[in-house]
């Protein structure tokens, strides 16, 4: 395939819900070289970065074999660390990507096979600038935490509304549909990603502190993908001992530790 795809992984130091989540450990290794490793074994890729603020992740990013792309400090959202990270990596390699992948270095469960799920869509339809993937929630108390992103979608999945709100309302009958949250693979074909940089901050964006209500408040789609991967993020100390007991037989680990 001549689709030039790479992957960026934005990870800073300063969580306000985690402080030095990305080298918090899960099973003797880094979460963010659990996400580099295995997003490395997807050959869509052609390469794998990550992108940060902090010589502590870069010094890390050295240590693994790992390509490390330094960004400002003062990015608010991911998006924008990994559109900086793009044309940065673009000038070094003097190569123009054409689809980058952001993986959250907050999902150390992720399967190789998830990127492509992803990334299948924009191949297949020109029209579709971005895309993410979702996954169900299974319980009311999946449902009802903050620091899961739920989604609502219509018909032909593209995305109505992402919230840290338990939507849709359970006393209406959400336990009759699907609940869905959205996990953090998101492709954006190159000349979105860089859109996205200069579109203004919205106000639903601010106020749910997800990056992709801002391609919705400007009138743009979100294609939904789901995927029957299990996976779950880290964003306290609690999801990073939950996602430990869930990696103590992960296939993938013995192909890297």
């Amino acid at each position: 395939m001549d689709t030039n795809i790479i992957g960026i992984i934005p990870a800073r130091m300063a969580s306000s819900r985690f402080p030095n989540k990305p080298l918090a450990k899960i099973r003797g290794i880094p979460m963010l070289g659990h996400v580099y490793y295995r997003s490395k074994m997807c050959p869509l890729l052609k390469e794998v970065y990550i992108a940060t603020c902090d010589k502590e992740i870069a010094d890390y990013a050295g240590s693994i074999g790992a390509k490390p792309v330094m960004t400002k400090d003062t990015h608010q959202r991911a998006s924008e660390r990994v559109s900086e990270a793009m044309i940065k990596i673009e000038q070094e390699t003097r190569s123009r990507s054409d689809i980058v992948v952001m993986i959250q270095g907050d999902e150390p469960m992720i399967h190789p096979d998830m990127i492509g799920e992803a990334v299948r869509p924009l191949i297949e339809d020109p029209g579709i600038p971005v895309v993410n993937l979702m996954g169900p929630l299974k319980t009311r108390e999946e449902h009802e935490d903050p620091h899961e992103i739920k989604v609502v979608v219509d018909l032909n999945n593209f995305a109505l509304y992402f919230s840290r709100e338990p939507i849709p309302s359970w006393k209406r009958g959400a336990k009759e549909i699907n609940m869905l949250k959205q996990i953090c693979v998101i492709p954006f074909r190159r000349e979105f990603l860089i859109k996205f940089n200069e579109l203004t901050t919205t106000p639903l964006e601010i106020i749910e502190s997800i990056d992709m209500l801002r391609v919705l408040e400007h009138g743009y789609k979100v294609k939904m993908v789901l995927t029957n991967f299990n996976t779950y993020s880290v964003d306290t100390p609690a999801d990073l001992k939950k996602v430990e007991n869930l990696m103590l037989n992960d296939p993938f680990i013995r192909k890297y530790k």
